[in-house]
């Protein structure tokens, strides 16, 4: 079912009021600067532990195989964390903590379901009911708003409400990096407005349409006070993670849970993407790291891993890489398969 720059730095906790509504602020930048979101760790020495958010989408959906998990391959991974002790936190336990800044452990596991998919509701919603898993299911409101036919009811969403926890993704899951920034954040407003309606709650966590962002959206997300904003680049998540830019890896098809499992988190100040917006070309990326690694991988989607060498943790790297997709990950991995991440939005 249901991210040339010049280093902008995005800051682990702040709280934005209203934005200015003038000329600038209401159309669409037009700066490769604001296309790729910078983060900012507090603390470089990589943690002890990590938790795992995993997101799905369909469910048992042949038409969609792409974007979907067949029902054995589900109660495959159900009986993997079963069988290894893993413990399936609820949304509320995981912000309780991370509020706190404390440790989050190792077999701490969560689902999010993106986009309110009836296939959720008809295949993958009994299966999770049957083994006490709690999830965060993430609304498309505009689809169950309007009864777009492949999207839950309201009726079926308030179904599935005791059993987990309703986040937003978005109003109209547009392709949000497009949108202005009045638009973005009219889409927010209508999207929690509408839920808080129809289901008596208000979404504290917010998941990226297809998983983009900039600079902008996530400043105007971050406006509407979200407990957690989650992106969708593969990577772990631990107490010293950016409660704003959380990592989530797909379960989609037949993969591995063990290896997905096996992933740490890499904090990571991440200087400069420079892109080259015109050509479509990945110039240079700037970032640093603890100084204990001496050698990590870099790979950009639609390339190959490159073996980099950081000098005192800093990694400065050139590239000539044609960008092929319309998102593009950056991904950098130590050898102790710790991942940091950032995307590309043409």
């Amino acid at each position: 079912m249901m991210r040339s720059l010049l280093g902008v730095l995005l800051p682990i906790s702040l709280l934005l009021t209203a934005c200015s509504s003038d000329a600038s602020q209401s159309q669409p930048s037009q700066n490769p600067e604001h296309n790729v979101t910078q983060s900012k760790a507090k603390i470089l020495t990589p943690p002890k532990n990590n938790g795992h958010f995993f997101v799905l989408h369909r469910f048992n959906d042949n038409k969609h195989a792409s974007t979907s998990i067949t029902n054995k391959n589900l109660i495959r991974h159900f009986e993997y964390l079963k069988k290894h002790n893993y413990y399936v936190a609820s949304m509320p336990e995981i912000i309780a903590r991370l509020k706190n800044g404390e440790d989050i452990p190792n077999d701490w596991v969560h689902f999010c379901i993106d986009d309110s998919y009836k296939s959720f509701y008809a295949n993958g919603f009994p299966l999770f009911k049957k083994y006490g898993y709690p999830f965060t299911l993430y609304v498309y409101v505009e689809a169950t708003e309007r009864h777009f036919h492949d999207f839950m009811s309201w009726d079926q969403i308030k179904e599935v409400m005791p059993y987990g926890e309703i986040g937003l993704h978005s109003w109209g899951h547009d392709h949000m990096t497009h949108l202005t920034d009045e638009q973005m954040r009219e889409d927010t407003r209508k999207a929690l407005d509408m839920i808080e309606k129809r289901l008596g709650v208000r979404p504290t966590t917010y998941a990226y349409p297809y998983g983009e962002y900039n600079e902008e959206l996530q400043k105007i997300v971050k406006e509407f006070q979200f407990d957690l904003i989650m992106n969708q680049n593969q990577g772990a998540f631990s107490n010293v993670s950016p409660v704003d830019d959380l990592d989530r890896i797909a379960l989609t098809g037949d993969v591995n849970i063990k290896h997905k499992l096996a992933i740490k988190y890499l904090p990571a100040v991440w200087q400069k993407v420079d892109v080259d917006y015109d050509a479509k070309v990945l110039r240079s990326i700037e970032l640093t790291i603890d100084p204990r690694f001496k050698s990590v991988q870099c790979y950009i989607s639609g390339d190959k891993w490159h073996t980099l060498k950081p000098k005192k943790g800093k990694i400065t790297q050139k590239f000539d890489i044609k960008l092929k997709k319309s998102r593009t990950r950056i991904i950098i991995k130590t050898p102790d398969n710790r991942w940091s991440s950032k995307i590309i939005v043409l």
